[in-house]
Formats: C-alpha cells, structure tokens, sequence
C-alpha cells in the first residue's frame, strides 16, 4: 500500500496559516471596499450633529438604527477603526512578505534566463550575423543604454548575454504605494480616537449627559492636555475666553481642556440684502503662559489659525447672551397685570404667572430671521429678530416657544407670531395674535380681559334679542347661566372643548342643531364684548362696523380660541434688546496628519512609478556558429505591451541598420 511521506503528512503551521491570510489579496481588497462604503457613509450623511437633528430628520426607530451603527460618527466608530486596524496589519504583513522580494528584483539583470525562454516571448526576433562577438556586443552596449536602459553582460564558455533593465523603480512604486496606506491608516487611527475608546471600555471616561457649566463637570467626564487628538467646539462670547471646549460623544459630551485660553475679542458678521448671512469673522486673543505676550489674529471661514499643533476655525455663530427686554401679556384669569420683564439669554428666570410658578429658560435670540417672502419678486426676506425660549412649570414638564418682535404680515393684515413645540423633534405651531390699528396688542388684551370678566359677561346677555330663538329653557336666570357657561368653556378649551361637550351630551341626531345654535351664542357674545371694547375706545359703531375691524374680530377670536393649546398662561412680547454675539470655534487637534500627509505624498508617487515608469527588459543572446554569430533579441514589460511593442520594433531597426548593413 502506497504510504505518504513525512512531508507530505505534515501541516502548516498555525503562524504560516495567519501569515498567508493576513498578507492575502482578497483581505485587502475587501477591508477597502469596506472602507470605500463606510467613507460614502460618512461623506452623505452630515457626522456630529445633535441627536435632535437626527431623531428630527429620520424618526424615532431609524434613529436608533444608525446610533447603533455608529452612523452618526462613522470615522470614530469601533468598527471603522476595527477595519483600518486590520488594513494596517495586512498591508504590513504584506509589505513584509513582498518587499524584501521586490527590492531585490530591482537590482537583478534576470541574466540566468534560458534561450527557450527568450524565443518564445511576444517580442523576440533572431539574427544570423556575419560579425565578430566583440562587435556585436559593443553595438548592444551602446544602442541599449542610449534607450535608456542600464546593461550588465554575462560571458559563458558557449555565449553572452546582454541583459538591459529601465523601469526599475516600478517595483519601488508598490512598495510605496502599501507603505502609503499603513501610514495613512495608522494616521487615521491616531485621529480617530481609537484611544479614547479604548478609555471609555476601560471605564476612565463616561460622557456628560446634563447641559450644565464646564466646570461643574466631574473629571471622568474630561479630557486632559494628555489627549492626542480630538475635535470640538466652543461657543466664547464678545469680550469673554474659554480655555476647554466640548466634544459630542454619543449621547452626551466630553469637556477638553486646553494648554492656553482664546478670547474673542471682537465678532463681525455681514449680511446680504436679504439678511442671509454672507461672511463672518473673529478677532481673537490666544493667551498662553509660553508667549511673552498674547498673539492676535483675526480668522475666518477656511482661514484658521494655527497654533502648536492646535487649528481654530470659525465654524459658526450664535447669540452671546444678550439682554432683552419683554413685555408680560396675561392670556388667562382675567387679569389686567402688565409687567415688563429683562432677561439675559442662557439665564433661567423665577417668575410666578397666574398663581403658579414657572422657570422661564432663554436659550437664543435671532437678531434675523429669513423667511420664503410672500413677494414675486423676492425668494427671501427678513422678519426681524425673535427670541426662542422654554417655559417650564412645577412639574419640570416645559414646552419651548419662538417670539417675533416685528409683526408679520399674512392675506394682507398683520400679526405677532409665536412658535409652540413640546419637543424639538416637532415643527412650531403658530399663535397668531392680530395687531390693532395702533400697532400693538392693546385691543386684543382689552378683548381678552372683557371675556374673563364675569361682570361685562352678565351685561352682556342680559340684553334681550341676543338670539333669534329662545334656547330650550324657560327660565331666563338659567338660560343666562348657560350662556355664561358656553363662554367660560370656549375660554379654558377652545371650540374643540365645546364640540366635545356636544358630542358628550346630546343625542347624535341632534347634535349637528345643537352644535350650529352654540356657535351662533358663542358668535353673538364674543361680538356683543367686542363692541364694549370699541366702544372704551371711543370708536363711533353707530353706523356698523368697517371691514377692517371685522376682521380683527375674527382673528382675534381664532387666537383666543387657540390660547388652551397653546401652553403658557402669558404671551412674551419681545420689545426691546441689546444684542451681544457669540463666535463658534471648532478646534482640532490631529498628529496623525504628520503621518497622512506623508502617506499621501508617498501613495501619489507610487502610483506614478507604478503606472507611468513600468519595469521594461531587453536581452541580446549572442553565441557563435562556425562563421557567424546567432543572435537571439527579446524583451518583455509588465505594463502597457501594445506600447512597448513599438519600442522593441524601434530598437531592433536600430540593430539592424547597424549590424545587417
């Protein structure tokens, strides 16, 4: 029976199996597809925006998708650096392997090549020449190098060979190009904060979740001078420094602490016609114990500045806590109380509306705002400044609000918006609030007042005639009652409240009369009220009433009607501000482009050697007959035949205008 051998039993070894694997084609070629499509990833998808922004923009469930993917910081995440991890080490081992080889490759002629070998390439042609050996050599010595070939001759005891290279930092080329990619990857490793999360699986790190001040922040939440890279940003008011900066980490943020503080010393914005935002620019100090005395330079979008290995960009702007003045409108309980209350944006302010107490939290004010303009011939406007802010109840439950200071214009007449959302996963419904002919809201707060005022209510549908029909009572005490009634449930629920009760208390066949009757009764009394408010006015209603204060009823009663959605018990009227900016720094700090630029350097060079100088060989094999001398002409190159084809066809018409005439 047949018996393998020793060697043919034996396996390789583990070290071999992972060396081969490590070092493959097909694992290098599948991490830089891997690569290739998390790098689309990262270019389509916008990284390090809030979390808000994305719940907004994907919804609640593909939200928590691509967080679990890491698409929202897909060059930081754990698998992105897995694959550059395993790219390095593959390109390595591969380097490893290969380079040795290569490197010798430049420096061999292949002058041990047979004479089989050379009459069977695509190029080779043979001479039977009536030359001396010495002749025939000196010609290809000459002819060979004057085409840009090195030559080295070998001499036998039966022939010579003439061995010719040009090329040969083609080789050199792939060696380049696969150092290139280890650089560019370790450098991208470095960048990648593949140590901090390393830290962070250790536990040394854990983000800050809560908005509270930098330093009020506990240090397992922050980053020391000993961080190799990272970037972030910083929000410094006009007149104010910062020497740390935040980083959006996941869910939360992580404070980086600085080696110098930067103080902005002046903000500059200009704007377009529109009001749309055309340049903007910081003037800043960098103060650092180092210098003899602060350095001053101005930045701007792409134009950083750089600075022992930190770059500062002008990335954005926002308000630096200016002081804004509003005016107190009640909205319910019937009170007359105007108040005027100044705020500092970024500042949470104790107040105490209709008996209870709120938190009143100031987080932006807009000195522009651009809108769709309703005007043909203009694509935007400016609806002036506004200022965003929450209001918070007892329960901690807060709805966030948007107020514009100018009145804005809508079918021709003119109203004070004011945004409402629960969550900034939701757009702003609007309240809008008409503006009287003195340009403010003087009439509707009269309006409004009259309506919760139970006194100015009984006069009202004590007057005989209020309806057309007597409603289903017979007792005229407690048909005013009911009309009361009717009034106070429109001004604590809207009209939906009283259709509910409606559909709550009458029969469905009924309920459509019931409902058409109510209306009327809510119609009549509302508009019995506003004739008391024209009347205070001192407006002359004898002859009736002019469109343009029909209009105002109806609007004025819409927004009363939406006041119960609308979540505050007062309206905020923006009326005076003193504006103060803010410049939006990005800083980063990146060593490993110390390594990607090189890298980068070194893969365009290799590819150039690789693509444009391919290794080119030429062989003459000449050897001596009875009375002449056989001489056997091939060459051969890796890249570009059809080219190099014409080359052979010129050289060898060169031998043979030399060596057959």
């Amino acid at each position: 029976m047949y018996k393998k051998s020793a060697e043919t039993l034996k396996t390789p070894k583990t070290s071999a199996i992972w060396l081969n694997f490590l070092g493959s084609m097909n694992l290098a070629i599948t991490l830089l597809l891997a690569l290739s499509v998390a790098s689309i990833i990262g270019t389509v998808l916008q990284q390090n925006q809030p979390y808000t922004d994305y719940v907004i923009k994907f919804g609640p469930f593909w939200f928590e998708v691509f967080q679990q993917l890491g698409l929202y910081d897909v060059y930081s995440a754990s698998w992105f650096l897995l694959i550059l991890f395993f790219l390095v080490v593959s390109t390595s081992t591969c380097v490893y392997r290969n380079a040795p080889g290569m490197l010798r490759e430049m420096r061999e002629y292949r002058q041990s090549i047979q004479l089989e070998t050379l009459q069977k390439m695509p190029n080779s042609v043979s001479w039977q020449l009536n030359r001396s050996l010495d002749e025939v050599q000196q010609v290809a010595q000459q002819i060979l190098p004057h085409n840009g070939f090195s030559a080295r001759t070998t001499v036998t005891d039966s022939f010579r060979l003439v061995a010719g290279m040009k090329g040969a930092g083609s080789r050199l080329g792939y060696v380049f190009t696969h150092v290139a990619i280890v650089l560019i990857c370790i450098g991208g490793l470095i960048d990648g904060n593949a140590i901090l999360k390393a830290r962070e699986m250790l536990g040394q790190i854990v983000p800050e979740t809560e908005n509270i001040p930098a330093n009020q922040v506990p240090m397992i939440s922050r980053l020391g001078l000993d961080n190799l890279s990272f970037r972030g940003s910083v929000s410094v008011p006009e007149g104010s420094q910062s020497n740390v900066l935040f980083i959006n980490y996941k869910e939360g943020y992580l404070v980086q602490g600085l080696p110098f503080s930067i103080e902005v010393k002046d903000f500059r914005i200009e704007h377009y016609a529109s009001g749309q935002p055309k340049s903007f620019e910081s003037d800043l100090l960098l103060h650092d114990s180092r210098l003899a005395e602060p350095l001053e330079q101005t930045i701007s979008v792409n134009h950083p500045l750089i600075y022992d290995g930190y770059s500062i960009y002008q990335a954005s702007f926002s308000d630096g806590g200016s002081s804004i003045e509003l005016q107190v409108w009640p909205l319910s309980g019937g009170g007359n109380q105007q108040q005027k209350l100044n705020v500092t944006v970024g500042n949470d302010v104790q107040v105490n509306l209709a008996g209870q107490p709120w938190v009143l939290e100031t987080s932006d004010f807009r000195l522009f705002n651009i809108n769709p303009s309703q005007d043909p011939a203009k694509k935007f406007q400016n609806v002036g400044p506004s200022v965003q802010f929450k209001m918070r109840d007892k329960t901690g439950a807060a709805k966030e609000f948007m107020n514009y200071m100018l009145p804005i214009e809508r079918a021709g007449a003119y109203y004070y918006l004011s945004g409402v959302r629960s969550s900034p996963a939701e757009e702003f419904r609007y309240l809008y609030i008409p503006m009287d002919e003195a340009g403010g809201l003087g009439r509707f707060n009269t309006f409004l007042r009259l309506l919760n005022d139970q006194d100015v209510l009984q006069k009202v549908v004590a007057k005989q005639g209020i309806l057309d029909q007597p409603l289903p009572t017979k007792d005229s005490a407690q048909f005013n009652q009911a009309m009361l009634k009717l009034v106070a449930l429109f001004m604590q629920e809207g009209i939906d409240g009283v259709m509910s009760q409606v559909d709550k208390n009458v029969p469905v066949e009924k309920r459509e009369g019931v409902a058409q009757l109510y209306v009327r009764v809510l119609q009549q009394i509302l508009g019995a009220v506003y004739v008391e408010v024209l009347a205070d006015e001192g407006v002359d209603i004898s002859l009736g009433i002019d469109e343009k204060k029909a209009a105002f009823f109806d609007d004025a009663s819409a927004a009363i009607g939406a006041i119960t959605r609308y979540g505050s018990p007062v309206y905020f009227q923006l009326v005076n501000f003193k504006h103060k900016q803010a410049s939006g720094l990005q800083i980063a700090k990146a060593p490993g482009k110390l390594l990607v630029y090189p890298g980068c350097a070194m893969l365009i060079l290799g590819v150039f050697l690789m693509f444009y100088a391919p290794q080119q060989r030429l062989w003459l094999r000449l050897q001596e007959t009875e009375q002449e001398v056989s001489v056997v002409f091939a060459g051969h190159a890796e890249r570009n035949g059809l080219d190099f084809a014409d080359q052979f066809r010129q050289i060898q018409a060169q031998f043979e205008r030399v060596l057959t005439t």
